[in-house]
C-alpha cells in the first residue's frame, strides 16, 4: 500500500470517529442546536466543524475534523524534532470538547491526530498522537475509576506498558504549574506513536477515540439528571476558568492551530461558554468543593485499590 493510501485510511477512520461521537451526543441530547460547518484552508486542506449548544444537558461542545497541510511545520511541532524544521506537513485529526450544563457531569476532552512530514510520496516522518482526559467539578469516585479502567483496557490490547506510561504523561501534560494542580483526573496522553507499524498505530488511535465515546457518555448518562443549584453552577464557572487558562497558555493543540494560521473559530471551539474568576477564593473547609482540591486535583493511581 502506498504512503498516500495510508494517509487516506487515517482520514477515513477519523471522519467515521467524528460522526460516531457527534451522533452519540445527539442520541442523548437531541435538543442540542448543531452547526455543521465545512471549511477550506488557504494554504491547504480544510475540515468539518460540528458545534453543539443550548441543549437540555449540553451547554456547549464540538466534534471537529481537520485535514490541513502546509509548507513547513509550526514551532510547536518541531520543539523535540529540530530535524523536521522547514519541511512540509499534513495533519489529520479529530478534536472533541464537551461542556455540560450540569456541574455533576464532568467536562471532557479527547483528540486523535496523524502527522506526516515531507513529501506525500516519500514522507520523512509520520506518527500518531492524542488521548482523553476528564475534568469533573463534583467528582464521583466510581466514575473516575471506571474512566481509568476503560483507558487501561484499551491500552492493554496494544501493550501492557502503555497505560502506566500514557497515564503519567497525561498527568504531567494537563498540569497548571502556576496553580500547582492538575486540570482534572487525567486519562491518557500519547504522541510520537508508531508502535507496530501504521495499521497497528491507526487501530490504537481509533480505539482511543471509541473508548472515549463509550466511557464519557456512560458517565454523562449516569449524572445528567443529578439535582444542582446556583452554588454548584457558580463553582462550575469558577473551575472552568482553569480550563480556559490551560487552553490559552499551555495547550499544544491550540498553539499549533494558531501558529499554523488555522481557523480560529474551530481552534477556540474548546473554550467554555461561561467562566468567572474570583479573587483569592478558597473553598469552605470539609465541603464538596474542598474535596475536589484535596483528593482529585493531583496525580493519583486510581486503580491501585483493585
Amino acid at each position: 500500500m502506498s504512503d498516500l493510501a495510508y494517509t487516506e485510511n487515517a482520514k477515513d477512520a477519523f471522519l467515521k470517529l467524528q460522526s460516531q461521537i457527534g451522533n452519540e451526543l445527539l442520541l442523548i441530547d437531541p435538543s442540542c442546536h448543531e452547526i455543521k460547518d465545512e471549511w477550506n484552508r488557504e494554504e491547504g486542506g480544510g475540515g468539518i466543524t460540528r458545534v453543539f449548544s443550548d441543549g437540555k444537558f449540553l451547554e456547549k461542545g464540538g466534534v471537529n475534523f481537520s485535514d490541513v497541510s502546509g509548507s513547513q511545520l509550526p514551532p510547536t511541532a518541531t520543539l523535540e524534532r529540530p530535524e523536521l524544521n522547514g519541511l512540509p506537513f499534513r495533519a489529520i485529526g479529530v478534536s472533541v470538547v464537551f461542556h455540560p450544563h450540569n456541574p455533576y457531569i464532568p467536562t471532557s476532552h479527547a483528540n486523535v491526530r496523524y502527522f506526516q512530514v515531507g513529501s506525500a510520496e516519500e514522507p520523512k516522518a509520520w506518527w500518531f498522537g492524542g488521548g482523553f482526559d476528564l475534568t469533573p467539578y463534583y467528582p464521583f469516585h466510581e466514575d473516575v475509576i471506571s474512566w481509568h479502567k476503560s483507558a487501561r483496557s484499551t491500552c492493554l490490547n496494544f501493550g501492557e506498558e502503555l497505560y502506566p506510561r500514557f497515564k503519567k504523561w497525561c498527568d504531567e501534560y494537563f498540569y497548571l504549574p502556576h496553580r500547582k494542580e492538575t486540570r482534572g483526573v487525567g486519562g491518557i496522553f500519547f504522541d510520537d506513536f508508531k508502535l507496530g507499524g501504521f495499521e497497528n498505530s491507526l487501530n490504537f488511535a481509533r480505539s482511543v477515540g471509541e473508548t472515549f465515546c463509550n466511557a464519557y457518555f456512560e458517565i454523562f448518562r449516569k449524572r445528567m439528571y443529578h439535582p444542582f443549584g446556583d452554588k454548584e453552577k457558580d463553582f462550575q464557572k469558577y473551575r472552568r476558568g482553569r480550563y480556559a487558562e490551560f487552553n490559552l497558555v499551555y495547550d499544544r493543540g491550540t498553539l499549533f492551530g494558531l501558529q499554523s494560521a488555522g481557523r480560529i473559530e474551530s481552534i477556540l471551539m474548546s473554550m467554555p461558554p461561561e467562566v468567572c474568576w474570583k479573587y483569592n477564593w478558597h473553598p469552605e473547609k470539609d465541603s464538596a468543593e474542598e474535596r475536589l482540591y484535596s483528593t482529585y486535583l493531583k496525580p493519583c493511581d486510581w486503580l491501585e485499590e483493585e
